[in-house]
């Protein structure tokens, strides 16, 4: 990479999982390139054994079989080697999100001391974002074939945004013909998401916090350890449901796990 400067190293991390449950799904195949500031690579992959079952929603997208990961490491086997692999080095990624999030917990399940605190964060997605409007004027030039004129005004406005619609079924057969399955299409739920802003999650048949500084602690420790903090969200702009979810706490009462998806 020749116009990227660098002052310490950066690796780019990929990672295939057993699912998209961030507290509770493992990894199954990892690859990480470290970028030197001198411009040479370093690179360092493996099939990771979860020690659980792959599922065959999983399997129709990375194409790793239980049978692949047979012998291979288990990700506590491996993390030696990965935490001096990343040491110092700043991140990056597509989407890093939910990869920092996996690894953050698998790190944690292996008994290692891992945190992203004190390293930048480089997501090339959010970089593709930027450079590519996503505004209505650039959706109607895209799906409508022609500039859209007197934007900003209310009439015109919702009148495009109807066409920018049709043109996306029409050109896309992929899209979801109803409201329900298109709602679901653009606005995915992940299943360990307690609320529907994921503001608290499942892990482990418990309710935590997954977002801010006590992410990962369960509702339960803070009622316990620090209830200014759950008033703190009770008295800030938080989504209702978040809050109803947060005054049971404080009144002793918890969310209580489901048997639908992977909550449990």
């Amino acid at each position: 990479m020749t116009n990227l400067q660098l002052t310490r190293p950066i690796v780019f991390i990929d990672l295939e999982t057993t699912g998209t449950n961030k507290q509770q799904d493992r990894i199954v195949e990892i690859c990480v390139i470290k970028i030197n500031p001198n411009g040479t690579e370093e690179t360092l992959k493996s099939v990771i054994n979860p020690k659980i079952p792959i599922p065959v929603e999983s399997i129709q997208i990375h194409g790793i079989k239980d049978i692949d990961v047979q012998g291979m490491p288990t990700f506590e086997e491996f993390s030696k080697k990965l935490i001096d692999f990343i040491e110092g080095c700043d991140l990056g990624g597509f989407g890093t999100n939910f990869d920092l999030t996996v690894l953050e917990c698998e790190f944690k399940r292996s008994g290692i001391n891992y945190s992203r605190e004190g390293r930048k964060i480089l997501d090339v997605k959010l970089i593709y974002n930027k450079l590519e409007p996503r505004d209505l004027s650039s959706a109607h030039l895209k799906y409508c074939g022609k500039i859209l004129e007197n934007a900003h005004r209310a009439d015109v406005d919702v009148r495009a945004t109807i066409d920018v619609l049709e043109s996306q079924l029409e050109q896309n057969s992929i899209l979801p013909r109803d409201i329900s399955n298109l709602c679901e299409f653009c606005n995915p739920i992940d299943p360990s998401w307690i609320d529907s802003d994921g503001k608290f999650a499942w892990f482990d048949g418990k309710a935590i916090i997954n977002f801010g500084k006590h992410q990962n602690k369960t509702l339960e420790f803070m009622s316990k350890s620090d209830i200014s903090y759950l008033q703190w969200i009770i008295n800030t702009d938080f989504p209702i449901e978040a809050k109803n979810i947060v005054k049971d706490a404080i009144n002793g009462k918890f969310p209580e796990p489901t048997k639908k998806g992977n909550l449990v």
